[in-house]
């Protein structure tokens, strides 16, 4: 399991399946579940959503996981923009977000967060059952 750290609204998105791809410009060679952790910072607004909608996001915490699929330089969902596209599958967005201090780049968690995210997402997929 990686950790990224992502800037709402775009966190939000991406953990609801509104958002298949995260747009970088780096590739990995990692595939597998990735906690997503909305950033502290000011959110962007505009993307359909009102800005009231985009300042009540939640921040500096763990909404939810997806899984990294393949990373491509061409790709047709709309949300291409590139250079590099993370592809993302199966999105969860967790009840409770996570309290977590966010860090740059593609990061393996510690065991702390990883225990604590998994246990969040069974309780997140059993509810929305």
């Amino acid at each position: 399991m990686r950790v990224l750290s992502v800037r709402q609204p775009w966190a939000s998105l991406l953990v609801r399946g509104v958002k298949d791809i995260e747009n970088r410009t780096w590739s990995t060679t990692y595939r597998g579940p990735v906690l997503i952790h909305a950033c502290a910072g000011a959110p962007r607004v505009g993307f359909g959503l009102p800005a009231d909608e985009i300042a009540r996001l939640p921040r500096g915490v763990i909404v939810g996981v997806v899984t990294l699929d393949d990373c491509v330089h061409a790709h047709r969902s709309p949300w291409f923009d590139g250079p590099v596209g993370w592809v993302v599958r199966d999105p969860c967005e967790f009840l409770e977000p996570i309290p977590w201090r966010g860090q740059l780049a593609l990061r393996r968690p510690p065991e702390e967060l990883v225990e604590r995210a998994t246990a969040e997402l069974m309780r997140s997929k059993r509810v929305r059952r």
